[in-house]
């Protein structure tokens, strides 16, 4: 074979070679997104994280696939369904939530977290430091615990007669438990007398309100999967009871409660997709700071207030991010 005409096969191979590489098909990015309660009752924050997704160029279907997974409020639950996503080794696990948060931690120490919403990640001991959060895992803090004198003052404005207040957490949740203990602080500051009412489950929820008969002039729920998969059924004990209601998710109050202060979730879930857009990008949790609200929001149901015969003063009401009537 004369010199030139190897010097042409050789090339012609070489290309069809190259051809061939490019050609293989490449494994797309998988993103866990184990949620913590329904698609139905948090869909606005699914909606929000994948519309942010988009903008970043990342399309479910075509260049990603997220896979949902629901715990629907269980614990138990969102441990298998966190050692689920380990076992076919997603790329990134999107979660929110606690002991949500703190399942997907103990699944895995591998693939990289991404915590939309957690109450006090630091306090909770899910970060070494909101700077340098260590490990495989980082994402967005909601500052709840420093939340709740601000929502006390809020409430008291709204009933200037406020003396008793009932604080209702779930006590196997560390997180819901710090809650009540800076809010626990932050009403006897104000000079309110205090009664704190312990759940673990949803069938102590119903007792609870019984044992609240006369000893409350609001309430203040604490954040919680459980305690937020029964929103409805704690709305509608409180306004039996006529207690008006504090909580710490838009959600909770559309669902009948009375009013809410704290950050925007929606938001926080926009964010979360940028910490996953990193780190699909190649950037380690570790070296991702934990991140603290921006934007906050004060959520008033006109609906419920004139249910309880409250007047809103116009002060509260110029001050409402939005009134749901």
């Amino acid at each position: 074979m004369r010199r030139r005409e190897f010097i042409t096969l050789l090339g012609g191979a070489v290309a069809a070679w190259s051809l061939g590489v490019r050609a293989q098909p490449t494994k797309q990015p998988t993103i866990g997104f184990l949620g913590s309660g329904t698609l139905e009752s948090q869909g606005q924050w699914v909606a929000a994280f994948s519309q942010r997704l988009r903008e970043l160029g990342w399309i479910d279907g075509r260049n990603i696939t997220i896979e949902y997974r629901w715990a629907e409020g269980s614990s138990d639950r969102a441990a298998e369904l966190a050692a689920e996503f380990a076992r076919v080794k997603v790329d990134v696990i999107i979660t929110y939530a606690t002991p949500i948060v703190l399942a997907a931690k103990q699944a895995t120490g591998a693939i990289p977290i991404v915590f939309a919403v957690a109450a006090d990640p630091l306090g909770t001991g899910l970060v070494a430091t909101l700077a340098r959060p260590g490990g495989n895992i980082t994402g967005l803090s909601i500052e709840a615990t420093d939340l709740g004198g601000k929502r006390l003052e809020t409430l008291r404005d709204l009933i200037p007669g406020l003396h008793r207040l009932a604080i209702m957490a779930n006590v196997g949740n560390t997180a819901s438990v710090l809650e009540m203990r800076e809010v626990e602080s932050a009403a006897h500051t104000l000079g309110l007398d205090v009664k704190t009412i312990d759940i673990r489950q949803a069938e102590n929820i119903a007792p609870a309100f019984e044992e609240l008969k006369g000893h409350a002039d609001a309430l203040y729920v604490c954040i919680d999967t459980i305690l937020f998969a029964n929103r409805i059924r704690i709305n509608t004990l409180a306004l039996t009871a006529r207690l008006p209601t504090m909580f710490t998710t838009r959600e909770a109050v559309k669902a009948g409660g009375l009013l809410t202060y704290g950050p925007s979730f929606p938001e926080l879930f926009r964010r979360s997709a940028d910490y996953v857009d990193k780190i699909l990008h190649g950037a380690k949790p570790e070296d991702l700071p934990v991140e603290q609200p921006t934007k906050f929001e004060l959520i008033i149901n006109l609906t419920t207030a004139k249910a309880l015969g409250i007047d809103v003063p116009p002060s509260l009401l110029a001050r409402a991010n939005e009134v749901i009537e």
